[in-house]
């Protein structure tokens, strides 16, 4: 397969919205891995493909929030670990299983996770006398197996970390997404150095959405510093919700 340069520009083009869109609302592959389909790769051929080129989106998203990330290493380590260990996970069972095996599972998670981020404040406040400042057993777990999604489809990937993170961190939102950002780039790592050996990977248009998806994040990542928190908790929320519907009747209606 060829692509010409009107269509290297569109996918260019939706790189930047994913970025964009991934940065600020953890949504990066609803406009990306859509674009890809529509660029003529198969599904699985445009999942792994997307996987790789939303690494750019974490490089650009860490470019753009250095200052909310700053002084949150301590906690970002054992998280991005445990999120690479589920990324790689993810990205196995993708490469070992029928590629529409989650097809009926994902719709509810990604619909669940919207709900959860919508009343996170509420449940963190609910949950205020076992919260640490690391990462304990249950958020462990629960991190890992977001890592494992986003590894093994991704979409909304950014939303169940967010979630889950907002529900068990007392910051600043611009601060708990910008550490969203990394913890779901990292569960990316893994899935994403395996698919590129597997030879499955379209790389023009890995490239083409990777590059996009740098400047897009990075515009992003500047954006969420200056926007009200509890609008763009719900406005993601609701974008997940709709995400989740749009899956769900693809899954159920065929």
């Amino acid at each position: 397969m060829i692509i010409d340069v009107g269509r290297f520009a569109l996918l260019l083009l939706a790189g930047t919205g994913a970025g964009l869109v991934g940065a600020t609302a953890g949504l990066a592959s609803l406009v990306s891995y859509p674009a890809l389909l529509a660029a003529g790769l198969p599904p699985v051929v445009a999942n792994m493909t997307n996987t790789v080129a939303m690494m750019g989106t974490t490089a650009g998203a860490a470019g753009g929030a250095r200052p909310e990330l700053a002084g949150q290493g301590r906690r970002l380590l054992p998280l991005c670990a445990i999120t690479t260990v589920g990324g790689g996970c993810g990205g196995l069972v993708l490469l070992l299983s029928p590629a529409n095996a989650f097809t009926v599972v994902v719709p509810w998670l990604i619909a669940g996770a919207s709900v959860v981020l919508m009343a996170g404040p509420r449940l963190r406040r609910m949950a205020e006398h076992r919260e640490h400042r690391g990462i304990g057993p249950l958020t462990g777990i629960a991190a890992f197996l977001a890592g494992a999604y986003g590894g093994y489809f991704g979409a909304a990937a950014g939303v169940l970390m967010l979630a889950l993170l907002t529900t068990v961190w007392s910051q600043p939102l611009a601060r708990t997404n910008a550490a969203k950002n990394i913890a779901t780039g990292a569960a990316n790592l893994v899935a994403a150095v395996v698919f590129a050996c597997t030879g499955t990977v379209f790389w023009p248009a890995a490239i083409a959405v990777g590059l996009g998806s740098v400047a897009g994040s990075w515009l992003g990542s500047v954006l969420v510093r200056y926007l009200p928190a509890t609008p763009l908790r719900i406005a993601i929320g609701l974008g997940g919700l709709g995400l989740a519907a749009v899956l769900g009747w693809q899954a159920y209606a065929t």
